[in-house]
């Protein structure tokens, strides 16, 4: 693992009383697990705790915690004892040419407070900090509330939908995408 991966793996940004980390040792598995296996995560199921516990590790994992008794700037890293786990956002990456987005969850208790979009704000940091990035990327059938909400922030745009057979817009997989800093069409496509 080089030295920028371990960096990027180790982040942390805090708005009292909530805090995000990218370290994936300290996301405990059951409760993931007990998220996938609930309607609010359709897009996912439960499996087996090494097996997800081995698919963090092998993401950049954006773990979102509560923590309402104590100023969060001070909390030691890897202390997840005390904090309570309420989001998720997992990248699937090489660190260097390509990023998807995946796993986006607050859970619905803490929605409504800006913390999905704080959440995907700083893995848009991420995002723009790989000067080699060639492109990010992420899917989803929610025309309504994701694909704007994701344009937005992240400037990714619908490339690609799978549509049922109707073949209406609007329905469907939305595959969303933006080209990064070391694609070849990067500069040509910027605004002055």
């Amino acid at each position: 693992m080089s030295t920028s991966t371990a960096a990027l793996q180790h982040k942390k940004w805090t708005k009292s009383p909530y805090w995000i980390s990218t370290d994936s040792t300290i996301i405990p598995v059951q409760t993931l697990n007990d998220w996938f296996a609930t309607e609010e995560v359709y897009w996912a199921k439960p499996m087996p705790n090494q097996i997800l516990r081995e698919t963090l590790q092998n993401s950049l994992c954006f773990g979102l915690y509560h923590q309402p008794n104590e100023n969060v700037s001070q909390i030691p890293e890897g202390n997840q004892v005390a904090s309570e786990f309420i989001g998720i956002a997992r990248c699937i990456t090489d660190f260097t040419t390509f990023i998807y987005l995946t796993d986006v969850f607050i859970l619905p208790s803490h929605q409504g407070h800006g913390l999905g979009t704080w959440l995907v704000e700083c893995v848009q940091e991420i995002v723009e900090s790989m000067p080699y990035l060639r492109r990010s990327l992420l899917f989803t059938e929610d025309w309504k509330r994701s694909v704007p909400f994701y344009q937005k922030l992240m400037g990714v745009e619908v490339h690609q939908f799978q549509a049922p057979t109707d073949k209406s817009d609007g329905q469907g997989l939305a595959v969303m995408m933006r080209k990064g800093k070391g694609n070849p069409s990067y500069q040509a496509e910027q605004k002055p």
